[in-house]
């Protein structure tokens, strides 16, 4: 059986991969993470403070018990009743469609991250959904709104109608997560609600063996996940939420899990909140990754470009009238940095990208015909059209 990559929505699959409140619980801002944590909250980077030591040393030895304590309460199961046109039938052995006069339903995870009812998920969870349902672990259920969603990143927010005082999870800071760290997933797994499983943080910033297109630094995990999962959190032995699970990448014997980096999925959500939708930055260029070798064998074959002779990104075509081709960035250039970080591969590149802002001039280092430049290109909006 071939390695496949699986969406953790009942019925999903990733193909080819007037103000508004605030996302998160008003409060101080986490000057280290740039959050926003509720009042008396402690910031995501605190992982030491006095308010957290009671409650990892209240059952000894068993962190894992106190952390789904603390954050449990928080996670959702969220029940949706979708159109036809968006469901996607026989994604897993035995699966049945639906009778045609039965409206098909999904199932995903969620976690509320603000008191009055803001619940992050996954894209994949609420897409198409007509009616959504949310079901907090107490059995008390409420309607939700669907708030907007995020395809790129697929990330979605629901908001609880007529909620308040709800029990929030306490976000962490992705961006200080590292390999080795012992990694909570909880959710609802197969319809069971309230699972949970353990296991540590097998890599961070994984852009390689994911989805094509990829625009995120996914967290690796060990954690066991499966469909249902889409949405729940990944969580620290701080009782910190550090990423969404999203999807699984599966092969005979075993999977591999992937979660949304919290930082990443708090910046796309408050755009959403802000402006019911996000920005991703676009500058209209196809990328190749080079090895030693291959950069040999392109240049004994005399096709046009010479590279260097190291691993890096070659640009392979530069789409006209766009920011690339503006800031004359050309086929046969080699990509060397990003706003001043490395890169290695086409999906480093895309994610430093999205990292950037529209509109805002970003650097690139680049090599040409064996001289260093550098560029600097103004990224446009994304046409989710080319996605």
């Amino acid at each position: 059986m071939p390695t496949r990559i699986v969406l953790l929505g009942l019925c999903c699959v990733l193909a080819g991969c007037a103000s508004l409140p605030t996302l998160w619980s008003p409060g101080r801002r986490d000057q280290a993470a740039g959050s926003v944590a509720g009042p008396g909250q402690p910031s995501g980077s605190d992982r030491g403070d006095a308010a957290e030591r009671p409650l990892l040393k209240s059952l000894p030895g068993d962190f894992v018990v106190a952390a789904v304590e603390k954050v449990g309460p928080s996670v959702v199961r969220i029940d949706t009743l979708q159109a036809q046109d968006h469901f996607p039938f026989h994604i897993f052995p035995g699966d049945v469609p639906p009778l045609e006069d039965s409206p098909p339903e999904g199932q995903g995870s969620g976690f509320i991250t603000r008191s009055d009812g803001i619940v992050l998920t996954n894209h994949h969870v609420v897409e198409g959904a007509e009616r959504v349902t949310v079901t907090l672990r107490s059995g008390r259920s409420y309607t939700g709104q669907v708030l907007g969603s995020d395809v790129v990143t697929d990330l979605g927010i629901v908001k609880i109608d007529g909620a308040e005082n709800l029990p929030v999870a306490r976000l962490g800071n992705s961006d200080e997560v590292r390999p080795g760290e012992w990694a909570i997933a909880i959710g609802n797994p197969l319809g069971l609600n309230n699972s949970v499983s353990l296991g540590i943080v097998s890599a961070t910033d994984r852009t390689t063996g994911v989805p094509g297109g990829s625009r995120v630094s996914y967290i690796q995990t060990d954690a066991a996940i499966n469909p249902g999962n889409s949405g729940g959190p990944l969580i620290n032995d701080h009782a910190q939420v550090i990423g969404i699970n999203t999807f699984i990448r599966t092969s005979p014997g075993g999977g591999i899990s992937f979660a949304i980096p919290i930082n990443k999925a708090r910046d796309i959500g408050e755009q959403i909140i802000a402006h019911g939708r996000a920005s991703h930055p676009f500058i209209g260029v196809s990328l190749r990754r080079i090895t030693q070798e291959l950069a040999a064998e392109i240049n004994q074959a005399e096709d046009g470009c010479t590279y260097p002779e190291t691993d890096g990104v070659a640009v392979v075509d530069v789409l006209p009238d766009h920011p690339a081709a503006q800031a004359d960035l050309q086929p046969c250039d080699v990509i060397r940095a990003v706003a001043g970080v490395e890169v290695r591969t086409p999906a480093q590149v895309q994610v430093q990208v999205d990292r950037g802002r529209v509109g805002e001039p970003l650097r690139l280092d680049i090599e040409r015909q064996g001289l260093p430049r550098t560029l600097m290109v103004a990224p446009e909006e994304l046409d989710l059209e080319l996605f």
